[in-house]
């Protein structure tokens, strides 16, 4: 099964993307990571890509894509969840023809909506607990909600990420996914008008549901 997954930056799209990876024995693939390992490994397109890097330049497309598909037949092979590419309209269009001509089938694309506002809430809201950071504490979300100023599962002391409150940056990576008409939602877009013609299939769920509410439908539609 190959999957591609979108969602804006506190929709909890790690999480879900977590969930279908572990059930389903996928290799979870995340753009970052891809760089990483081709730089790191010395690969001659990851050579390619850090003369850009270096220069503090965008890495073209035509080096992008290709470093993509090379790791989702290698650590892919056996079925991926990709995440956090493409981040464009252009690099939709890219993907799916190298995915065609690579003969990958695109299984299903997963989209977790969430208004700009309550994304935006959910990253600022976040809190860090000191005696264990996975305790759920989150300031906007009720059902998680601290206990006055202490985490709601142990009592311990709350601190909240200095870049969880960067409204600025915030804000810019927000304005690149909700862009309709070249951003990160037109490449979603673009593949939804793909799962129309019965090219791939498209599920749509419900950013604002609970963690299990969202999992349950999610493994539903995948079933």
């Amino acid at each position: 099964m190959n999957i591609l997954i979108f969602g804006p930056n506190g929709s909890g799209k790690g999480t879900q993307g977590a969930l279908v990876k572990d059930k389903y024995k996928l290799a979870h693939i995340e753009s970052g990571a891809i760089f990483r390992e081709h730089i790191g490994g010395g690969t001659e397109l990851g050579k390619k890509a850090k003369e850009y890097i270096d220069r503090g330049d965008l890495v073209p497309d035509d080096i992008t894509i290709p470093m993509v598909l090379e790791t989702l037949k290698g650590k892919g092979a056996g079925g991926w969840l990709l995440d956090g590419f493409p981040r464009n309209m252009l690099q939709a269009e890219k993907l799916w023809e190298a995915l065609q001509t690579a003969g990958m089938k695109l299984d299903y694309v997963i989209e977790i909506l969430l208004p700009r506002q309550a994304a935006k809430n959910r990253i600022m809201g976040r809190r860090l607990c000191k005696n264990d950071n996975n305790h759920p504490n989150n300031i906007f979300i009720e059902a998680i909600k601290p206990k006055g100023e202490v985490c709601r599962v142990c009592g311990g002391a709350l601190s909240a990420r200095s870049d969880d409150q960067d409204e600025t940056a915030i804000n810019k990576r927000h304005d690149i996914y909700y862009d309709t008409h070249s951003g990160t939602l037109a490449a979603a877009y673009f593949y939804k008008k793909l799962a129309d013609k019965g090219n791939t299939k498209y599920v749509a769920l419900n950013g604002e549901g609970s963690i299990d509410s969202i999992r349950d439908t999610l493994l539903k539609a995948l079933a």
